[in-house]
């Protein structure tokens, strides 16, 4: 019985193996970007926001000259204004949903088209009505490109420097902002300055963004494997990646698709099986791994002990208790991960499991032929893709064989050179430290993704079976003869030991009617016949998901709340009061032109402290950072309201109010201005990811419009020194909502960080129910 069972596994193993040769056989040319194809689409696709801050410096410059132009009263000039804030919430509301449904690239396409329509409709306005009309398109862009760029970059970007290519956006927009400002200062001091031409640039621009999104952005490829499109994934991470062993990547993103379904926290050693095989544990308790040589095979195990992640928790607190009072059990969890693994978000790494990574890799083909078990490659060979060529029609089939018969059930596997989904690279060594990339299973951030089979009784006394997918960590080493951080668990004294924490749960496309009709395999369809046409507004209810939900939505209502646009609206006052604007008059120029140089060197200071938040975001952490400069924030904020509220000399008060003006600004930009953002574009699924974050869009876009428009009545009510100390008590409520619900992210894999999502709010709502 024994016997009939491995075979069973073998079986089932070269038919994994088979899915992922399907993807690695595949003939593509040569990548054509190199090894930073990443970064270049980033920057590209971040046009659009330095398109954005762009706009909104000229519009705060040119609006002075349309006002003397058209003889606008206070409420139409504030109209003109918000006509783009309102076309951004407009389109906020389906951008996502769209998204998910035509794909990212052609949504930017459209924001660049939006940008240069509204420039020009800009340039002609010949009354403010229609002047309105083409802000309106113009807000339809710039919603665009605020909502989806942050989602396209970190479907592209390697996830150890994602925060960092995230923060870009932030950093053109306030680079678009100062160059604008510049402009719109050098035409001032012209004798008649052309509001139409301030505007109308606009066009110009977004014909550079519009070239760049048409003829040099990529599609997502997270996107692309949402709808099946595999080729055209594996095409596209290629290039991104610079290289051609991409097979680990695209298995990642297969099993990113899943949307929600049972997750469990494990830990594992593993080693060779000679080592491992005195251990008593049962067989249903192993992964099953071939070593780099014919005949020597590597198992893990379950163990417990006090350096995994699972006791990590459990030392901080259970999922239903936890030592901080109202602390949410997910930051726990994540936490735990950055504890174990501090160079989680570093190129660098462990060696060992670097290497030790090549052992999921499959092996080369000693033959010219695909498995049998291959359908896409069978295929494939019998037609040569002469009518398609890489098209994606040759992909409706299966990518493994869904049909079997007796005789097939009962078959011995083939002798092992063939490899297998486990199968280590030829040569390869366990203890190499040669400092060689992540094996093509090696999915970022030192995680490494496997498959394990597991079998269990059905009621009926039949024994069922399937895989489940691993997503491994490295926790400690043990090197031959001596241990080395493995705190606990029952390890053998002799060998070459990992210790690995797991997250287990089913394969994302695992069919149960599938396994109903007892297929040979792990019960996987292709991605093309589990694509929506649509938003799977379902999902929203899904445990993980309503969790993140709940954390983008808060931090993005609190960013807003903390009272970026009030200092922004007030620096000229501020600065003003402080003698900055005499200053400059002294030197012949005018209070417009003087007002314009300001706000050019306030966002001019913003520029280094930006770029020190792109080297920091994957080194501390986007939590890190944020719970780091908010107590700036707020202490800057709280001097303001001292400055406005106790009498002190103007040279003083002054001094003060610009300091904590300038401080304020820079402080926020490298923390709050672009980490919300970045954090709703990672902690969705892959298939809700655009429908989750247009729900977060929106409601930044709201919440942006009340607080612009409640300043003129909090300052009626409450004066200045009462909106800056409402501002610094949102600061205080953002600290302790971050401190409390705000998990770090940094140089996690996006498919972990959901999956990280869903265990923990199942957990949580299990506790509950208790």
């Amino acid at each position: 019985m024994g016997g009939k069972v491995k075979e069973k596994e073998n079986i089932m193993l070269r038919v994994l193996n088979a899915q992922i040769h399907s993807w690695e056989a595949l003939n593509f040319t040569k990548p054509h970007w190199p090894e930073e194809g990443a970064v270049f689409v980033a920057i590209a696709a971040t046009i659009g926001n330095f398109l954005q801050g762009w706009d909104n410096a000229t519009i705060a410059g040119a609006i002075v000259y349309i006002t003397d132009d058209f003889a606008l009263d206070s409420s139409v000039e504030g109209l003109v204004v918000a006509m783009s804030l309102i076309g951004a919430t407009v389109i906020t509301t389906c951008s996502g949903a769209v998204s998910d449904w035509l794909g990212r690239r052609p949504m930017l396409i459209t924001s660049s088209v939006l940008y240069f329509v509204s420039g020009l409709v800009m340039l002609w306005s010949p009354n403010v009505y229609v002047l309105c009309i083409a802000r309106l398109l113009d807000g339809f862009g710039i919603g665009l490109a605020v909502t989806l760029v942050p989602v396209y970059i970190s479907e592209t970007a390697p996830s150890d420097i994602r925060g960092s290519l995230n923060t870009l956006p932030q950093f053109l927009g306030s680079g678009g902002m100062f160059l604008s400002y510049c402009m719109v200062f050098g035409m001032s001091l012209l004798a008649s300055p052309s509001w139409r031409l301030m505007l109308g640039v606009l066009s110009i621009l977004s014909l550079i963004y519009f070239v760049l999104t048409v003829f040099y952005l990529p599609e997502s490829p997270r996107w692309l494997v949402s709808k099946g499109r595999m080729l055209e994934a594996k095409k596209v991470l290629q290039m991104l990646r610079g290289t051609e062993d991409v097979s680990g990547e695209m298995a990642l993103l297969v099993e990113g698709l899943g949307v929600g379904g049972e997750t469990s926290l494990e830990e594992y050693i593993i080693g060779a099986a000679d080592d491992l095989d005195g251990q008593e544990a049962a067989d249903k308790d192993k992964i099953k791994l071939y070593g780099p040589k014919e005949g020597l095979s590597w198992v893990a195990r379950p163990v417990t002990g006090q350096g995994s992640i699972v006791s990590l928790v459990s030392r901080q607190g259970s999922m239903a208790t936890q030592n901080v009072p109202l602390m949410d059990p997910l930051v726990t969890l994540f936490g735990s991960v950055h504890e174990n693994f501090p160079e989680a978000g570093s190129t660098r790494g462990s060696m060992l499991f670097s290497n030790f990574g090549s052992m999921f890799s499959t092996a080369d083909h000693p033959g010219g032929k695909t498995e049998q078990w291959d359908e896409e490659s069978l295929h494939r060979e019998g037609e040569d893709y002469a009518s398609g060529g890489d098209s994606d029609d040759n992909l409706h089939s299966p990518l493994i064989s869904r049909q079997t018969t007796s005789m097939e059930k009962d078959m011995v596997p083939p002798p092992p050179s063939h490899g297998s989904v486990l199968s280590m690279r030829r040569n390869s060594s366990l203890m190499q430290g040669t400092g060689e990339t992540v094996g093509s299973t090696g999915i970022g951030g030192g995680w490494q993704l496997a498959w394990k089979w597991s079998e269990r009784q059905s009621e009926d006394g039949k024994k069922e079976g399937g895989f489940q997918r691993v997503y491994l960590h490295q926790e400690g080493v043990s090197r031959r003869g001596s241990l080395v951080s493995l705190p606990g668990g029952d390890v053998p004294a002799e060998g070459e030991f990992i210790q690995a924490a797991a997250l287990v749960s089913q394969p994302a496309l695992y069919s149960k009617s599938l396994i109903d009709q007892h297929p040979v395999g792990p019960a996987m369809v292709h991605p093309s016949e589990t694509a929506s046409k649509g938003p799977i507004w379902a999902a929203l209810l899904e445990p993980g998901i309503k969790h993140a939900l709940f954390v983008g939505i808060g931090i993005q209502i609190l960013q807003q709340f903390s009272g970026i646009n009030g200092v922004l609206y007030y620096t000229p006052q501020i600065l003003e009061e402080a003698g900055v604007s005499v200053l400059l008059s002294n030197l012949g120029l005018s209070t417009t032109s003087a007002s314009f140089l300001i706000s050019a060197f306030t966002t001019l200071l913003m520029l280094p402290c930006i770029a020190l938040a792109m080297k920091l975001m994957d080194i501390a952490g986007r939590r890190m950072l944020l719970l780091s400069t908010l107590p700036v924030l707020i202490v800057s904020l709280i001097l303001l309201v001292i400055a406005n509220l106790v009498s002190l000399s103007s040279v003083v008060e002054a001094a003060i109010s610009t300091t904590c003006v300038v401080i304020y600004f820079c402080v926020f930009v490298m923390a709050y201005g672009p980490i919300p953002n970045i954090l709703c574009s990672e902690i969705f699924p892959t298939r809700v990811r655009g429908l989750c974050i247009a729900i977060c869009a929106l409601v930044y876009w709201i919440s942006d419009i009340i607080v612009t428009y409640s300043l003129p009545v909090l300052l009626d009510s409450i004066g200045l020194a009462g909106i800056f100390g409402l501002y610094a008590i949102v600061c205080v409520i953002s600290l302790v909502f971050i401190y409390l619900k705000v998990p770090e992210t940094k140089g996690m894999p996006l498919e972990v960080i959901t999956e990280f999502f869903s265990v923990g709010a199942r957990q949580i709502a299990a506790a509950k129910n208790e």
